[in-house]
């Protein structure tokens, strides 16, 4: 039986180059394809799919957030992050949310199709290159008595105690408004009252403790939340 999967990915050529390549496979089957977080979590609620390829960097939902959202849902998919990005810190982010796989875009379509297979078989799937990464950054942080992210022993990362404080529906708003939607158009898009995306953004300054859009965005970037290479979606 075949596996099923769907890709998502904000980039068109990408997207559809990756479900040409799956489907010469004879053990692999494309279900659909997501161009951002939100489509990706509606399809799978719809397909129920055994994996999905997770872009990390997309528009309206990052692919961390739409794995945490998937991780949360009552479904059996296996996820795995394509991303350019091989640092650690993304790389842990991605594996916390529930990712069993994560593959560098800068390596071989056979080393994506090995590792739907690995994660299928319930083993956890890294490129080559970033084991002896994550290795080293754990001999690092044992080392000097810390934490894996190198924060020192009995206290949490910057990122971890940052983004712990933001509610799912928080985390979405920074990333919308750090890709420039104002708060009218993220309340169409999230079907929210214009006061209700004002209350959320103002809890998120407070429990942030910033003070505009523009630090808001800063910590978006430094945190994973947003990219620079996003943009947002044409109408």
């Amino acid at each position: 039986m075949s596996i099923q999967v769907i890709v998502a990915d904000d980039h068109h050529i990408v997207r559809e180059g990756l479900v040409a390549l799956l489907e010469r496979e004879h053990d692999i089957e494309v279900q659909a394809q997501a161009r951002d977080g939100m489509e990706l979590v509606r399809l799978a609620r719809e397909h129920d799919p055994d994996v999905v390829l997770v872009d990390v960097a997309m528009p309206c939902m990052n692919g961390i957030e739409a794995m945490r959202r998937l991780r949360a849902e009552p479904m059996r998919c296996k996820m795995i992050c394509l991303s350019v990005h091989a640092e650690p810190q993304q790389v842990a982010a991605a594996l916390d949310a529930g990712a069993s796989g994560y593959v560098l875009k800068e390596n071989s379509f056979d080393e994506l199709a090995r590792g739907v297979r690995r994660v299928m078989a319930n083993q956890l799937f890294l490129s080559g290159e970033l084991v002896g990464e994550m290795l080293l950054g754990r001999l690092q942080s044992r080392s000097h008595g810390g934490s894996p992210d190198g924060s020192g022993p009995g206290r949490a990362s910057a990122t971890g105690s940052a983004l712990t404080r933001l509610t799912p529906r928080e985390r979405e708003m920074v990333q919308l408004f750090s890709e420039g939607y104002t708060a009218q158009e993220i309340a169409t898009q999230l079907h929210l009252s214009a006061k209700t995306v004002a209350t959320h953004r103002e809890h998120v300054f407070a429990k942030l403790q910033i003070q505009g859009i523009a630090e808001l965005t800063r910590f978006a970037l430094r945190e994973g939340l947003s990219s620079l290479d996003v943009s947002r979606p044409r109408a």
